[in-house]
């Protein structure tokens, strides 16, 4: 039999008497029994009044009348002899025990449901309390059992943007938020889908396991599109949040592949597609601990090191193993004492339970084409960790994410005698960029455009002419410059020989020809220019050279000119001013577009596949034609073979074109005169010449660049022979520049050019034909005056190809008509209004030429727009001074 329980009481206060071992009985019953009153009151009973009171503190436990709680009451300690059981039980079986318990609970929920029994609704707590309290409510249920989730916080799930006076770091590193954005992130890993429907980073995932890296690179845009609040919360608090990426993402991964923890540990969240982009000479206070994009050239790179991650210490005293300990950037982490003896140490690094990870610091620089004239270039370090390492070399352009933050720089502060922090990148996705690349991000429109423009049957001439569009003349120029940015198709068969496809030019003349100005024009419209001059060039400031690094005093590798315009054109103005020492170290570049290096025990090989267009001056000052190019210019003849084409200016005094080119000028003038906004786009110089935008020419030429790999099938290879064999035997004859085997293959790649220039994917005759008259007017114009004449009239059927009869009869007509200025002037003296030519001797000299029918010249545009006039009835020809 069970005693009753009689909590206590203090005097003055009402005491309610509870059984637990028997129901209760009816009133009535138990007055006519016992003659006891109700249980309810029990006044009569304790011989006591008591005044009704709601409980409020509690009762008090130890006052003086504790005794008087525990007297005996025989009325209540008799109980009916039906009601008690003495029979004797055995131990319960677990199996037993467990389906009694849950038939009990079945019967105590039905009468919950009822509104009656013992667990009915209220008897825990009261039902005010319950609406009051949902918190306490909670714990309770979660303390009792209930498997309700603990992440199913209201706060956590409908506002994770409300910080609740918080910063954003603060705040995602609470467990709420931080469980809620985690399962948001999962989510989206999920079931984030294309516009196919097809799961993204499913398949993402799955490429990723199948390389066996451990990277998963996440778009921000996609991201942003679908949890706008955690591309909010990125950006501000970038740590945090990779390291909750980085744990959703493993858990997504290992449940598609249980057991790719053997294979990677870690799996990384590369963020790709940063909305802005900063340069950067631009980054300030503003962006520290805050995710940035910024990019430039790589010019150094230390080796790979391995940097501790999770730490494990020895005890040296007593042999306890401490950690694992999570090592920072910042500062080296170290215990303090040992937990086992108390010992402040000393403590070994465990080496075999140490977890490291792959460590390189690359320097980044901003790109030659992006820096304001007369700065100069800003450089930062950039940390990579993991699979990030050795992902780029120096020379390569990167676009690097990453954490901008501080560390402690002990030179710094010894320097300026207070405080200074030095700025590192934390790199978290560094992708490099090539040619390719800037070609994907033309957009569908642009590609029309492009395509659109190559059909037209013109197009040749078209992008010719707009190259340089503010220089008058200099056609020769232009084309060989035109060709070498469009490039050849580089070889290497059997990855054994490599062939180069870039076109090297050298510009050679009289000062005052807009030599350099061309090659300030290239650094506008060529990807990765790099400008840079004979004379403030050395030999290691255009190839590679060895410093010992600030920091950890090591030998590193800094690119130079020639590696930073990989995959782009090095323009080198007064070229014949450099010394031969630095002169002879660029051949290498030139020919197999390597730099070797072999300094302070690094021994390496760097990239340089790049066009050089050269601007040189002759001796003297002036080009004398009663000379050979190589007497002209001080330069050794392995670096002119080196040239693919070589372009000789000549400042000649001709009335007619002197005049034209001085209207070019003043006109050239006043169209860009700062208040005259009249004519903005420079391609609008020449009106009388259909030429293209230059925005889209250099579209135009990145998109040819990359996407165009002209084939060479059906060459003519006896035409090409037989005029290598007369070229060689004219250099010999001539003395002049020596044609080697390398102006075979420079006529191909000139050829493989022009295909390009028409978006074509075989070469065909007539490009083989233009390449050959390019280089024969190259090698002519390198001529004697005296040979000159006899050489071009020996490759004529060459220089005649696909020139516009117009143009021919242009260049006969001027010179007709300089012979009878000079005649008349000897004979009368004096100015001369007009020049009259006979007809009659023009047409004599185009009949040799194989042109008969020259009306459609006197009604060209060109003949017009030179001032010449026709004269059917007298058969003159008038020019107008």
């Amino acid at each position: 039999m069970d005693e009753p329980s009689n909590p206590p009481s203090s005097p003055g206060r009402r005491r309610i008497i509870e059984f637990s071992s028997s129901p209760p009985r009816d009133r009535s019953e138990v007055g006519q029994s016992d003659n006891l009153p109700a249980f309810e009151d029990e006044t009569n009973i304790l011989g006591r009044d008591v005044e009704d009171e709601d409980e409020g503190e509690g009762e008090d436990l130890f006052g003086d009348n504790m005794e008087r709680d525990y007297q005996p009451i025989p009325e209540l300690d008799t109980y009916e002899e039906d009601l008690i059981d003495r029979e004797e039980y055995g131990a319960m079986s677990p199996g037993a025990r467990a389906a009694a318990e849950s038939e009990m609970r079945e019967r105590d929920r039905a009468m919950a449901d009822r509104g009656d029994g013992r667990m009915r609704r209220g008897i825990l707590f009261d039902a005010a309390d319950e609406d009051a309290r949902p918190g306490r409510r909670r714990r309770i249920i979660q303390q009792a059992g209930e498997d309700e989730p603990m992440d199913d916080m209201p706060e956590a799930i409908e506002n994770l943007e409300d910080l609740k006076g918080h910063s954003i770091s603060e705040w995602v590193s609470m467990i709420g938020p931080r469980l809620e954005i985690k399962n948001r992130f999962k989510q989206f890993l999920r079931t984030y889908v294309d516009e196919k429907g097809a799961s993204v980073y499913r398949e993402k995932m799955r490429q990723m396991c199948e390389a066996n890296k451990q990277s998963l690179i996440v778009s921000y845009n996609g991201l942003a599109a679908e949890q706008s609040v955690i591309a909010y919360f990125l950006p501000e608090a970038p740590k945090e949040m990779l390291s909750i990426f980085d744990e959703a993402a493993k858990e997504v991964v290992l449940s598609l592949f249980p057991n790719y923890d053997r294979i990677a540990t870690q799996i990384h969240v590369r963020i790709s597609e940063l909305p802005l982009l900063e340069e950067i000479r631009s980054l300030r206070q503003l962006h520290l601990n805050q995710l940035i994009r910024t990019s430039g050239v790589v010019t150094s790179h230390t080796g790979v090191l391995p940097q501790l991650n999770l730490v494990k210490f020895d005890c040296t005293k007593c042999g306890n193993t401490i950690g694992p300990l999570v090592q920072t950037q910042n500062k080296e982490v170290k215990p303090t004492s040992c937990p086992e003896c108390q010992s402040y140490g000393p403590f070994e690094v465990n080496m075999e339970q140490t977890v490291y990870q792959n460590y390189q610091r690359i320097t980044i620089q901003e790109s030659p084409g992006k820096i304001a004239a007369g700065r100069l270039p800003r450089q930062k370090d950039a940390i990579l960790l993991g699979d990030l390492v050795d992902i780029c070399k120096p020379g390569d352009e990167v676009e690097l994410t990453g954490i901008y933050t501080n560390s402690f720089d002990g030179s710094l502060n010894t320097m300026n005698g207070f405080p200074v922090f030095s700025t590192v990148i934390e790199a978290n996705y560094v992708v490099v960029k090539e040619d390719k690349e800037a070609v994907d991000n033309l957009n569908d429109e642009d590609i029309k455009e492009i395509l659109a423009l190559s059909k037209d049957e013109n197009i040749g001439e078209r992008v010719l002419n707009s190259i340089a569009p503010s220089i008058y003349g200099h056609d020769n120029i232009k084309r060989a410059i035109g060709l070498s940015l469009f490039s050849g198709v580089p070889k290497n068969p059997g990855k054994k020989h490599k062939v180069r496809g870039d076109i090297n030019v050298l510009l050679c003349g009289d000062p005052g020809t807009a030599k350099s100005q061309f090659l300030k024009y290239v650094t506008k419209v060529a990807h990765r220019p790099v400008f840079t001059t004979g004379q403030g060039a050395s030999a290691v400031g255009l190839t590679a050279y060895v410093q010992k690094h600030p920091v950890t005093r090591e030998w590193t590798l800094e690119a130079g000119a020639l590696v930073l315009a990989d995959n782009g054109v090095c323009l080198i103005d007064e070229f014949d001013k450099m010394n031969d020492a630095d002169r002879t170290s660029i051949h290498e570049a030139m020919e197999q577009q390597t730099i070797s290096i072999s300094k302070a025990g690094i021994v390496a090989q760097l990239q340089a596949r790049c066009a050089i267009i050269a601007a040189a001056n002759p001796i003297g000052g002036r080009y004398d034609p009663s000379l050979t190019f190589a007497e002209n210019v001080d330069l050794t003849e392995p670096i002119l073979s080196r040239f693919d084409v070589l372009c000789v200016v000549r400042d000649t005094v001709d009335p007619v074109i002197d005049e034209k080119m001085a209207r070019f000028v003043t006109g050239s003038h006043v169209r860009h005169h700062p208040s005259n906004m009249m004519n903005p786009d420079p391609s609008e110089d020449q009106p009388q010449t259909d030429t293209v935008k230059q925005d889209l020419l250099k579209k135009y030429i990145m998109y040819a660049r990359t996407k165009i790999k002209p084939k060479l099938h059906y060459v003519d290879q006896d035409k090409i022979a037989s005029l290598y064999a007369e070229l060689r035997r004219e250099s010999m004859a001539t003395g002049s520049i020596p044609i080697t085997v390398r102006h075979i293959e420079s006529m191909i790649r000139l050829s493989e050019a022009h295909a390009k220039v028409h978006l074509r994917e075989y070469v065909r005759e007539d490009d083989i034909n233009i390449a050959i008259r390019i280089m024969l007017e190259s090698f002519i114009d390198t001529q004697k005056f005296s040979v000159m004449k006899n050489m071009k009239h020996t490759f004529s059927k060459y220089l005649s190809y696909k020139k516009d009869n117009n143009e021919l009869l242009l260049f006969i007509l001027k010179q007709l008509a300089k012979d009878q200025m000079v005649y008349s002037r000897s004979r009368h003296g004096g100015d001369i209004q007009t020049v009259e030519i006979s007809a009659e001797e023009l047409e004599d000299k185009a009949r040799q030429i194989n042109i008969h029918n020259l009306q459609p010249f006197y009604e060209s545009e060109v003949f017009l727009s030179n001032r010449f006039v026709h004269d059917k009835k007298n058969k003159t020809i008038l020019l107008t001074m």
